[in-house]
């Protein structure tokens, strides 16, 4: 099908009701969404603020990587929201996560699997990623960055492309108003059930979509020696479980890589 290029009226038709809980603003390039969102909380922008990019020219990821975001090829998308002061945000990233795979199987794009703390898998390859960072001094509230391939760019790196999906197959396009509208409207569903309820309440959901639960893995950061184990899946505050040498251990950073042994 043809592409079609989001606009803000249109994701607002879409959202209907919900539109009223956010303030969306589309910029056709930036650098990246979580930066100027980030600028924009400090000076005090109200939850539900939303910055959508065509283009980004310096998308950031998780441990300070690079994420590719060439207009066309990708959604990137930031969202400012506001917990009560005093709300422990322990396993926001894994809530976001169960809110993205919800969305991609609303609008038919089947049932994608998650991988702590941040990534979301398409047939085992990453088909999209998730950056939360809390305003400095206000750690009850949160800069959500979302990016999502819709198609794979001509200039993404071959050893990336051969790890990553896209959600559209070559030649097609997608519905970014639809797409934009199904992720907010899940968004807005997930983050008042963890206001209520913390991750506890989401961490099933996310254990039934959990793409190495009890498989061998390496542990890898850059600050120690890789560690071999089992993972065990998440406790209740989104730590990981590892199992090894006969012992559970939670790791709480995210700053580490997670892949098969």
């Amino acid at each position: 099908m043809p592409a079609t290029i989001a606009t803000i009226a249109e994701i607002a038709a879409t959202l209907g009701e919900a539109a009223r809980r956010f303030d969306i603003d589309l910029l056709a390039s930036c650098d990246s969404t979580n930066a100027v969102l980030l600028a924009r909380a400090e000076a005090g922008a109200p939850s539900g603020t939303v910055v959508i990019a065509a283009e980004q020219t310096a998308g950031r990821g998780r441990r300070g990587r690079s994420w590719f975001a060439s207009r066309g090829d990708s959604l990137a998308f930031s969202l400012l929201w506001r917990f009560a002061p005093g709300t422990a945000p322990a396993g926001l990233s894994l809530a976001i996560g169960v809110a993205v795979a919800r969305a991609l199987k609303k609008i038919g794009a089947g049932e994608t699997a998650l991988k702590w703390p941040n990534d979301i898998l398409k047939d085992g390859r990453k088909l999209g990623g998730i950056l939360v960072e809390l305003l400095p001094g206000a750690p009850h509230a949160a800069v959500i960055g979302i990016g999502i391939n819709l198609q794979l760019p001509a200039g993404m790196p071959a050893d990336v492309r051969a790890a990553s999906a896209a959600l559209c197959a070559a030649g097609e396009g997608a519905d970014e108003n639809a797409l934009y509208a199904a992720l907010l409207g899940e968004l807005l569903a997930t983050l008042e059930q963890f206001a209520a309820a913390g991750f506890a309440a989401l961490r099933p959901e996310w254990l039934a979509r959990h793409a190495m639960q009890d498989v061998a893995v390496l542990l890898t950061s850059d600050f120690g020696a890789p560690r071999a184990g089992i993972c065990r899946g998440v406790d209740v505050d989104g730590a990981l479980l590892l199992e090894a040498d006969g012992r559970s251990e939670r790791i709480l950073s995210g700053e580490v890589s997670l892949r098969p042994a």
